[in-house]
């Protein structure tokens, strides 16, 4: 019975087809990856308004932003002095003049991806919701990051943003 061998061109190509399905694989699992972050941000359905002052301080005091006619949210960070990766927040949104069905707040890196760090915040009554944040830490000795407040009304999603840096410890 005749034995079969690869030619040396047969043999080459056998290492060039593995490189080209593994880079296939990684362009799809990044592909993969980028549709699964875009769905979840979801920020085309949002009406994004402007923070009432630029240089507010969510280290020392709460922010608030108008939302259309009438209504206004806060949102504090109750942490014991400055804002730190890797540590518990308490989060506070307060939202008044117009009804708030759910909030949540983002924080996204402003200057580098640092992935999406969503934390729904539940209902307290009377337009008040808490939960609890985290950031995540950064090899920049100070990260930019940007804590974005997402209410769902009635009429829609209204939201605001509030920029603020981290200092690494």
């Amino acid at each position: 019975m005749p034995q079969r061998t690869l030619s040396s061109s047969g043999a080459a190509r056998l290492p060039l087809l593995r490189l080209l399905i593994t880079v296939t694989l990684l362009t799809l699992a990044v592909a993969l990856w980028y549709l699964t972050s875009y769905s979840l941000r979801d920020e085309a359905e949002v009406r994004w308004y402007p923070p009432a002052v630029d240089d507010c301080d969510l280290h020392a005091a709460p922010c608030t932003a108008r939302l259309g006619e009438g209504g206004e949210l806060s949102l504090s960070v109750a942490s014991n002095g400055a804002i730190r990766p890797l540590e518990p927040l308490p989060l506070e949104v307060r939202v008044s003049g117009m009804p708030a069905e759910s909030v949540r707040v983002d924080f996204v890196g402003r200057d580098m991806d640092m992935g999406l760090h969503r934390f729904p915040l539940e209902a307290e009554g009377e337009g008040i919701f808490r939960g609890v944040g985290q950031l995540s830490i950064c090899t920049e000795t100070i990260m930019p990051w940007r804590a974005k407040v997402v209410v769902d009304t009635p009429s829609g999603r209204l939201g605001s943003w509030f920029d603020f840096e981290v200092q690494r410890r």
